[in-house]
């Protein structure tokens, strides 16, 4: 989330009663042959800013100053509210499992764990009472990791059997390379992503552009080395990890930085960039059979009652004007995951030990890539 909107969605919150009756959306209009529709448009004046993937091929989508979350059905477009409108609350990055909804509260200072299915409350946990914005959340093996843009520490919500989130969380503050300045209105860290089984934490720095390892029981942060493109990533926000490729979305640029990461995760090649011609301000992306969504959050944009927002199909065949317009620097399909043989070879190894984070939870068959949960929940 842009900074822009960091300080604004306090006074948002204020006005968010006025899009409580918001009905929801059709689905996209521009058609995109047999994965869905090209675009999917959300609920008119809905302001999103995190999505993830849930069960039986379905994202979910967060609204920023009503705090609702929808479900969709990407191929067709259809949706319905799954958590609808509390006082006070706000929807940031979001991700699932086990039926839950695990949700980052923004400037409320909370994190917020809902049934996916039935929207009720499983979890209502404080982490912080200092002034804070609660930005972006992934799951780990025992853990849901929660960062703040303001304040420089990460909270851990431990969670329990089926994802059952603990009452309290535990402030994990910051150290090393990740350094935040004295200025409370320059953005901090942002998206965050699970790795090793949930041992190490890559976090993105919105104000220097930086990606840095964190380590998860010390909190002691070191920066990753980046080459290739322009050796950083500025505006840095949602970010997903499958095996040691790294996607990071750059908001303000319309665009999603691919990053090749070493086995230790210590340095990454900026190897290509996505674009696409349906991008306005994306903020966040997930993985949903094969296929990667982005959300377009439209910071810039006036919100009102009647904005439109849409979902993204990242990876459509043409661009809304009849021409490819996604891919820069590498072959066509590159941004879907594929990995090298040697890749696969460290992953499965990863995988066996409960290593590499695949979609923010570091379990096989993630949340965030909607697989494996589909098979098991509702």
């Amino acid at each position: 989330m842009s900074l822009r909107t960091r300080l604004t969605v306090a006074a948002a919150l204020v006005a968010a009663a006025a899009l409580a009756l918001v009905p929801t959306g059709p689905a996209g209009a521009h058609k995109g042959g047999g994965g869905g529709p090209e675009t999917i448009a959300l609920p008119a004046g809905w302001q999103p800013e995190g999505i993830a993937a849930g069960p039986r091929g379905s994202l979910f989508v967060g609204s920023i100053p009503t705090g609702r979350v929808l479900r969709l059905d990407p191929r067709t477009g259809r949706q319905r509210i799954v958590v609808p409108q509390r006082e006070g609350r706000a929807a940031i990055g979001l991700k699932y499992r086990h039926g839950k909804l695990f949700v980052a509260g923004g400037p409320t200072g909370h994190a917020f764990v809902y049934d996916a299915r039935t929207g009720r409350d499983v979890a209502d946990v404080t982490l912080t009472t200092d002034p804070a914005f609660i930005n972006d959340v992934t799951l780990a093996p025992r853990a849901a990791w929660f960062t703040d843009s303001v304040n420089q520490r990460l909270y851990r919500l431990d969670l329990g059997r089926r994802g059952t989130p603990a009452t309290t969380a535990t402030p994990v503050p910051i150290t090393g390379d990740l350094d935040y300045d004295d200025d409370p209105a320059t953005f901090e860290a942002n998206g965050i992503a699970a790795a090793k089984g949930g041992r190490v934490l890559l976090v993105v720095q919105s104000r220097t552009g930086g990606l840095f390892r964190v380590d998860a029981a010390t909190g002691a942060s070191t920066r990753v080395a980046l080459t290739g493109g322009d050796g950083t990533l500025p505006n840095a926000d949602g970010i997903l990890l499958e095996g040691r490729t790294l996607y990071v979305v750059q908001n303000q640029l319309n665009r999603i930085a691919v990053v090749r990461l070493s086995r230790d995760l210590g340095r990454g090649t900026i190897v290509r960039t996505i674009t696409d011609d349906d991008f306005d301000v994306p903020t966040t992306i997930a993985r949903q059979r094969g296929v990667l969504y982005a959300v377009n959050a439209r910071f810039g944009t006036e919100a009102t009652p009647e904005t439109e927002y849409h979902v993204v199909r990242v990876g459509k065949a043409r661009g809304k004007h009849g021409h490819r317009h996604r891919h820069h620097g590498g072959k066509r399909g590159d941004d879907r995951g594929r990995r090298g043989r040697d890749d696969h070879r460290g992953e499965r190894r990863g995988r066996r030990g409960g290593g590499h984070d695949r979609g923010g939870d570091g379990r096989r068959g993630s949340d965030e890539r909607g697989r494996g949960p589909s098979r098991r929940d509702d």
